[in-house]
């Protein structure tokens, strides 16, 4: 497949020629670019990335092969891949394979060889748009109905439909994981601060979740716009301060969404391992993980108070919603702290759940 020519149109008529590798075929998906030094396996198999042609603005990607440990979820959720240049001889002691072996067992189309730097700086400056990978360029006919695809359908397609469940060693409490397309390590690092975690599919009613008896749950992250899944924000409605909750992503966009807040889209959003997020209470600042493209308006907030904001442009990062006895934020908690055992956000959702225990 490698030093076949390919072509990247956007939808404003810009065309980037480059080769393929991984699958064979054409991919149409929206154009995003992540600014992660690492961690594309982690890119390309977030949940959240459904649709998504990602760009990654490091230009050496595959060093260190496909690690499937590090996987987000059982696949690949990118449309296609868009890198500057493609290692050949990855190394590294946890790798099961070259990258590229990766791409075209799980489908994905990639190309390489592309301008990653330019087209970056488009999309900071235009805003993610729509593209297509094809075997030659779009004609004039085809650049105009690619500008008018969307991406739908993102929470049905990702989410797990089943129920599940998780324990953990010495386990403190129960939560109950709403599932809107949650990573596995978002069960990990719950079942690491003792949380046995019941997992509940996206179509769950708020009934079903409190018939469960737990003693909190977790909103996860998930693909897409909360405002196309007007169901879910009314059953997250009728559940807001009868548990203790946090919201995760795309979780704590359907909660701000359930409780009158508006969330839009972002310009090019935030995606990487490297978004400075900052506490309004304490002052401090946290190195986070993110992967969205939409915020809630800071001024819509009805109920609840903004706690969290991003460093560089001000937008919502985070709720506090304490008459709820509930928390939301955009990005991975466990950035707040990565791997200690005394994570503030994980001992809050804990202190919560044990003060509800209190007053039980």
């Amino acid at each position: 497949m490698k030093n076949k020519k390919v072509y990247l149109t956007l939808q404003n008529g810009k065309v980037f020629q480059g080769w393929r590798f991984g699958a064979n075929g054409n991919a149409t998906g929206e154009l995003v670019f992540s600014t992660g030094m690492v961690g594309y396996m982690e890119n390309l198999t977030d949940p959240a990335n459904y649709g998504q042609i990602v760009v990654q603005t490091f230009p050496l990607i595959g060093n260190y092969g496909a690690i499937r440990a590090d996987a987000k979820s059982d696949r690949a959720w990118v449309s296609a891949y868009v890198v500057r240049e493609i290692c050949d001889a990855p190394s590294n002691f946890r790798m099961d394979g070259a990258l590229e072996d990766y791409l075209q067992e799980q489908g994905v189309i990639g190309i390489y060889g592309v301008d990653t730097r330019e087209l970056t700086k488009i999309l900071r400056a235009e805003g993610a748009m729509n593209a297509r990978i094809s075997d030659k360029p779009l004609t004039d006919e085809e650049i105009k109905a690619l500008s008018e695809y969307s991406v739908k359908g993102g929470l049905a397609t990702v989410a797990k439909t089943e129920k599940g469940y998780f324990a953990a060693e010495n386990a403190k409490y129960t939560v109950a994981l709403w599932n809107l397309g949650a990573k596995n390590s978002t069960i990990a690092n719950l079942n690491a601060h003792g949380y046995n975690v019941i997992s509940m599919p996206a179509t769950s009613t708020a009934e079903e979740i409190l018939s469960l008896n737990v003693n909190g749950v977790v909103i996860s992250d998930g693909p897409g716009d909360p405002n196309e899944n007007p169901s879910v924000v009314e059953e997250v409605k009728k559940l807001m301060g009868k548990l203790p909750v946090m919201g995760i992503g795309l979780g704590h966009l359907t909660v701000a969404v359930a409780l009158g807040a508006n969330v839009v889209k972002q310009k090019y959003g935030h995606r990487g391992g490297n978004q400075p997020v900052k506490c309004l209470k304490c002052g401090k600042v946290y190195i986070s993980s993110q992967n969205h493209g939409y915020e809630v308006e800071n001024d819509s907030i009805k109920q609840g108070v903004l706690k969290f904001i991003n460093v560089n442009d001000g937008s919502c990062e985070g709720i506090d919603y304490e008459e709820l006895n509930a928390f939301t934020v955009q990005f991975d908690p466990e950035s707040c702290g990565i791997g200690h055992p005394e994570n503030p956000l994980y001992n809050k959702f804990a202190a919560m759940m044990q003060k509800e225990n209190e007053n039980a």
